[in-house]
């Protein structure tokens, strides 16, 4: 895997589970040195042992503190820091009418707001040949019933990260938008009853496709661009969308009458 990784020193937040966890492992098996963040500890020990190496650094990027201690601490174990990638990410599964303002303010904490504050730790430690990729969704733009503050809180962050860009221009900022990808945590506290509700509504507006990507090949494909890049570095990449290619359920198929 991509040579243009082997020796990198990465901290990937968000490293517990789902495409976080697997970016991780796959930049341990690139030859990177890597720093696995998040809040439960206990898993990111596993985590690290499943990927045969790495250090963990438990920490909420909810908490300024701890956004910055986790940069602070990953850059010490690793002797500096070449690559962030943020894969963090929460989703509450309510419509508007039933969203508190607490749930908006966790959605954006979490999403938007903590990236802010890792990004602004990290930069200072980030060498000329520095990138930060961050993980965005497919949602934006075509919000989903019952996922509109996630939506909102990735478009959010997508604007933040073209401002980095623009105040930072010597570093290299990438937003990698995401599909429906499984495994992972991301629909595990949804409400079955909300969730077969929203499924009618997706699949009458045509977002809701026939195959999910998997995990692990999402990730292969992240860290294998980004190795790329670093064996580049004159070329940045803005942005990386990764999507299944399949088709969307319900679609007429074609020689059928739509």
């Amino acid at each position: 895997m991509g040579g243009g990784l082997d020796g990198r020193k990465a901290l990937v937040v968000g490293a517990s589970a789902g495409i976080g966890r697997a970016i991780a492992a796959e930049l341990v098996s690139a030859g990177a040195s890597v720093a696995l963040a998040a809040r439960r500890l206990d898993v990111l020990r596993e985590a690290v042992n499943e990927a045969g190496g790495g250090v963990a650094i438990a920490g909420d990027v909810c908490d300024a503190g701890d956004c910055a201690r986790i940069v602070d601490d990953s850059a010490a174990a690793l002797g500096g820091l070449d690559l962030l990638v943020f894969a963090v990410g929460v989703a509450p599964l309510r419509r508007l009418v039933d969203t508190s303002a607490d749930d908006w303010r966790r959605v954006f904490e979490t999403n938007t707001i903590g990236v802010q504050q890792v990004v602004r730790a990290a930069i200072p430690l980030l060498g000329d040949a520095g990138t930060v990729a961050v993980l965005s969704s497919e949602s934006v733009g075509r919000p989903r019933t019952g996922l509109v503050p996630y939506t909102a809180s990735k478009a959010a962050l997508e604007e933040s990260l073209r401002g980095w860009r623009t105040e930072h221009p010597g570093l290299r900022f990438t937003c990698i938008t995401v599909g429906a990808t499984v495994p992972t945590e991301f629909g595990t506290d949804f409400d079955p009853g909300v969730m077969a509700s929203v499924f009618d509504d997706w699949t009458r507006h045509g977002l809701w496709q026939e195959r999910f990507m998997d995990t692990a090949d999402v990730a292969r494909v992240v860290v294998g661009t980004l190795a790329a890049a670093a064996a580049s570095p004159s070329v940045g990449i803005e942005q990386l969308t990764i999507r299944s290619p399949s088709g969307i359920v319900g679609a007429p198929t074609a020689g059928t009458d739509a």
